[in-house]
């Protein structure tokens, strides 16, 4: 299932697919199942999943790395069993390691992913490499349901219902962004993992646009523009999701606060990856503006 990930970005803005229009409907809630916060009785694991229902349509937004998804929905009243399409940013462990959990409740949802989010990952510090990817029985899973027609491989901003879409490889055009990480493709940790996978989902409502990140490896700020293009809109109404800022320079972080002020973000809610330094800089900038997220943490929209 190999794709050319070096392809020129503007075949991405010739065939949108309907990706720029508009939900006019109530009904929007976005809640957060798995962050590496939570209080009470609910489970923090070092990971995401966010809950979107869409009217009459139920959107699960990355599954955590294990069951969590399934303990912290319980208790949040949230029946997986309703969900209609599961979309996965990349293909990190900490996003994806729940996807059996939830399909053993939801064997008819639909996956969406990017063909590179299957392909081996790891990580390395002080000199030791971690695998990081899916599990094997994760990667023949959706081996499986490929062959039935129930996996959407996004290589392409592809809409999964009106007003609501994936954006597929996001171009990388700033010149302060990078991957957040020492990533590779290789066990020996000699090619870099540019995570062509790192997609974002993307809602088209009345009030605005709305961008629900994963961990942005893409950067927030060529996450936001190519969201933006893609929506036709030159304003941002939320954000919410991991940023991937724990390790990042304060220009980047400066730079990225600047880039919130200019599209006017109203609601933005920091996450799972953005790192308590990047949210407290963002908390401060946006007082009236910025939640920070944690398990359980609900929006309306």
């Amino acid at each position: 299932m190999e794709y050319d990930y070096t392809k020129n970005v503007i075949e991405h803005f010739s065939n949108p697919r309907n990706v720029g229009e508009i939900y006019d409907a109530d009904g929007v809630t976005v809640t957060i199942l798995v962050d590496d916060i939570a209080y009470g009785n609910l489970r923090s694991e070092h990971g995401l999943s966010i809950w979107v229902e869409y009217g009459n349509r139920r959107i699960l937004f990355d599954t955590g790395p294990n069951d969590a998804v399934l303990e912290n929905a319980k208790l949040l009243g949230v029946n997986l069993k309703q969900t209609d399409a599961i979309v996965l940013s990349h293909g990190h462990y900490d996003h994806t390691g729940g996807l059996e959990t939830v399909l053993n409740v939801a064997p008819n949802a639909t996956i969406y992913l990017h063909p590179a989010a299957i392909k081996p990952k790891f990580s390395q510090k002080n000199g030791q490499a971690r695998a990081i990817g899916m599990s094997n029985s994760t990667k023949n899973l959706i081996g499986a349901l490929a062959e039935k027609g129930k996996v959407v491989w996004t290589r392409k901003p592809t809409q999964v219902f009106p007003g609501l879409f994936v954006t597929g490889l996001i171009p990388r055009n700033s010149d302060f962004e990078d991957v957040g990480g020492a990533f590779f493709i290789d066990k020996n940790c000699h090619r870099p993992d540019l995570l062509p996978d790192d997609q974002a989902l993307v809602l088209n409502l009345p009030a605005g646009t709305v961008v629900i990140l994963g961990c942005a490896h893409a950067g927030v700020v060529n996450t936001l523009n190519y969201a933006a293009k893609l929506s036709g809109e030159d304003r941002i109404y939320t954000v919410i999701g991991g940023m991937h800022l724990l390790n990042a320079s304060r220009k980047r972080i400066n730079y990225t606060i600047d880039a919130f002020r200019q599209y006017n973000i109203q609601r933005m809610g920091p996450a799972h990856c953005t790192g308590s330094k990047a949210a407290e800089k963002f908390k401060s900038a946006f007082p009236d503006q910025c939640s920070i997220c944690s398990v359980g943490t609900k929006t309306d929209l």
